[in-house]
């Protein structure tokens, strides 16, 4: 009777006779197997995951990160190198001169495994645009996910179908979307699967041709966004310039910077310092915070590229 294999071990070798294999097949693997526990070479080897989230960008001038060459080019199918499951992120903060007061106000996705992935195949451009928007969906999600968890809410009780009791929690009313054309519409979509029935706002800001500044070119918000918290959607922060004109806008409708929540993808450390200097009270929630920013995000999402 031949035993199992020990994993990683080929099974079937062509210049072993079957014979040979059934009589000392046993003896052979369990000796591999004692010999990989001692040594550590098979899945349990304890190899250290690499997270890098805050990094300089590669000598190709658009490299994710060093961990660049760790990570398959083929899209959807990559499997990063120490995908075991990794600890805390050990990488440093990047610095950014930030007030003390201000500093709370960026707010990053705790890393993990799974974020890192879809990172990684958002940015690889040999991605297919098929797992290019279904990455970037999911990551849109948990991102505006965490972006409801900046809400207000209150303590409710309810009443399930077994007649108990439960003390849970409901957000209060009063929220609304804010997309700015155009990369940030493919934002909306992750929020309405949230919040069925919420309000979306939308602000086309583009640069001018003669000054290259950014300019409003059209705004339209729920009457009464005065009185609402907002979600400001917009996936990449590079300069920051868009993103303050359109905070301008929605000042000049009467909404005040605090109860702003910026939700993007990915920011330069220029961009977020940059929006938070000019509004200190801004909250920014994105998932990396990166020297090099995908800015083809918007061109590769609806197909324009």
């Amino acid at each position: 009777m031949e035993t199992m294999p020990c994993h990683n071990q080929r099974v079937g070798s062509a210049d072993a006779p079957r014979q040979q294999q059934q009589q000392a097949g046993a003896t052979d693997r369990d000796q591999d197997c004692s010999e990989q526990a001692v040594t550590g070479s098979g899945v349990g080897s304890g190899v250290v995951s690499r997270q890098l989230r805050f990094s300089e960008p590669g000598p190709g001038g658009d490299s994710p990160s060093p961990d660049s060459s760790s990570c398959c080019s083929g899209g959807g199918g990559c499997s990063c190198s120490g995908s075991n499951g990794g600890g805390p992120d050990t990488a440093p903060s990047p610095t950014l001169d930030l007030p003390a007061a201000a500093a709370p106000r960026l707010k990053l996705l705790p890393m993990n495994d799974q974020i890192r992935e879809l990172q990684t195949i958002i940015r690889d451009r040999t991605s297919s645009r098929g797992d290019f928007v279904f990455s970037a969906d999911r990551l849109i999600r948990l991102v505006v996910e965490e972006g409801l968890n900046q809400l207000p809410y209150t303590e409710c009780t309810v009443t399930t179908p077994t007649g108990y009791k439960y003390e849970g929690v409901k957000f209060e009313k009063g929220n609304c979307g804010v997309s700015i054309m155009r990369s940030g519409e493919a934002m909306e979509q992750g929020l309405r699967d949230c919040c069925r029935s919420i309000r979306i706002g939308k602000i086309l800001i583009q640069s001018d041709e003669d000054t290259q500044r950014a300019k409003v070119y059209y705004a339209k918000f729920p009457p009464d966004i005065f009185r609402r918290k907002v979600l400001l959607m917009y996936p990449i922060l590079s300069t920051g310039n868009t993103v303050i004109e359109a905070v301008k806008v929605l000042i000049e409708h009467g909404v005040q910077p605090n109860v702003i929540i910026l939700l993007s993808l990915f920011s330069t450390p220029h961009g977020a310092k940059s929006i938070i200097q000019e509004f200190p009270d801004i909250t920014i929630l994105t998932t990396e915070v990166h020297p090099v920013a995908p800015t083809h995000f918007g061109q590769k999402y609806f197909g324009t590229d």
